[in-house]
């Protein structure tokens, strides 16, 4: 499913970004000190039990769902653990990240937790927060389940594997209303051009061309449309230190953001208080003509009860067809986990084929392993299995592939003060998403 020719921008940059996580041995190193002994003896002989806390931001619709099926394959596979789901909804897990936070400061750990894999884990492998799971990978045969390359993602200079992977979404997706799009003579569109004609058309229908959310939305939006008009290979060079800052200060991207600042333009005036959901809603409802956002909008549709190219439509966000930019749900081992041989079950079971395969077909995503069973995923993710196999790779900034969750936060405060500031100092909003971009 991956190839190493595909990741090789994405590789490096995470290669650049997680070397100083054994530099020195004052942080990683240090930190996960007691996880090694730990994961060096493996997961006890004795069958788990007690309660097992699984922290994440899954709350509603096909996310919740998916939850609760993979819960289903961990209860089979650990009948003697009670799960205590501690989920905080809202803000693709901006507001769950706070509390998490909160918690491992205050050293009140879950036993396991959400986050993507990629850079958005170094935070808590700097700070010590993790216990290694290389083990895990042994004990359950993981190394072989899940591709190589993808192996080598998630395993970080210190020779160590800090989490799960339980998925593959894309992130680069564009959805429409087909009966809207009917009504007013929209065919889908394939450039920036088209987009701009389609949402032309739109609005002087007297509808929103387009739903837009949140500021980790607009970070969404925003990254779709520098991958359309710098190219993969450009694309993948933003987040590496000693390459990024060219491209960045590029007239290429320039042009991009002068693109974005024009699409905001067509968004709902109360995209900053509203999240990904109910923007998509006013898609739904004909109230908007396009959104873009990642593949788990398949899932919400579906569990509302709508019909894949009927109610719902999507293709590649324009100019990008034939990327497939991603980004992978994980589950973490935390460092001092009250119980740790439940926690140890939970990530076994969330790695299993039945865990996969019971998850991914609701969440609105792919599984990360190789052996899932195909014919159990639905229309939408048919093409996404399909695309996979095939697309070259692009790392989502907005969802913590490419981005440290301080890079993340530094890129939601400058989409948010340019849209604040009217979206017109393109030059001082292109100096802070360098930065942003390539912050630690």
């Amino acid at each position: 499913m991956f190839s190493t020719r595909k990741i090789a921008g994405v590789s490096l940059a995470l290669a650049i970004a997680l070397a100083g996580c054994s530099s020195g041995g004052s942080d990683s190193s240090s930190g996960s000190s007691d996880s090694d002994s730990s994961s060096s003896g493996g997961s006890s002989s004795a069958a788990p039990s007690g309660e097992v806390e699984v922290f994440s931001w899954w709350a509603s619709g096909g996310e919740a769902e998916g939850l609760a099926a993979m819960v289903g394959a961990f209860e089979e596979q650990c009948p003697d653990v009670e799960f205590v789901n501690a989920t905080v909804a809202g803000g693709a897990g901006f507001n769950a990240k706070a509390v998490l936070v909160s918690r491992l400061e205050s050293g009140q750990p879950p036993d396991s937790f959400q986050a993507h894999a990629g850079k958005e884990l170094l935070s808590y492998i700097e700070a010590g927060q993790l216990e290694p799971v290389n083990f895990i990978y042994e004990e359950a045969g993981l190394l072989d389940a899940f591709p190589a390359d993808l192996i080598e993602q998630v395993t970080y200079t210190d020779g160590n594997i800090y989490s799960v992977p339980v998925n593959i979404h894309r992130s680069n997706l564009i959805w429409w209303n087909p009966k809207t799009a009917e009504s007013l003579g929209i065919t889908p569109p394939t450039t920036m051009d088209e987009l701009f004609a389609a949402l032309d058309t739109v609005k002087a229908a007297g509808a929103t061309g387009l739903a837009l959310a949140t500021a980790w939305a607009q970070v969404h939006l925003l990254e779709s449309v520098l991958l359309s008009t710098l190219g993969v290979d450009d694309y993948n060079k933003l987040s590496v230190k000693g390459e990024g800052e060219e491209v960045w200060a590029s007239a290429k991207t320039t042009e991009a953001l002068e693109a974005y600042a024009r699409l905001l333009s067509y968004a709902n005036e109360d995209a900053d208080a509203i999240d990904w959901a109910p923007a998509a809603q006013l898609v739904l409802d004909g109230q908007a003509g396009f959104t873009v956002m990642g593949d788990w909008s398949d899932a919400q549709f579906l569990s509302q009860g709508l019909t894949p190219n009927v109610d719902y439509a999507w293709a590649p966000f324009p100019g990008t067809a034939g990327v497939y930019m991603w980004l992978s749900d994980s589950f973490t081992l935390a460092k001092n986990a009250p119980n740790r041989d439940a926690s140890i079950c939970w990530l076994k079971a969330a790695g299993s084929k039945a865990g996969q395969d019971a998850f991914n077909p609701k969440k609105g995503s792919i599984p990360a392993r190789t052996d899932s069973d195909e014919a159990l995923y639905g229309e939408y993710l048919q093409t996404a299995l399909a695309d996979w196999k095939v697309d070259s790779l692009a790392g989502s900034f907005a969802h913590g592939a490419v981005a440290t969750n301080a890079a993340q936060s530094a890129l939601q405060a400058a989409v948010s003060e340019f849209k604040a500031n009217g979206a017109t100092d393109i030059a001082d909003f292109q100096t802070k998403l360098a930065a942003a971009a390539l912050a630690e």
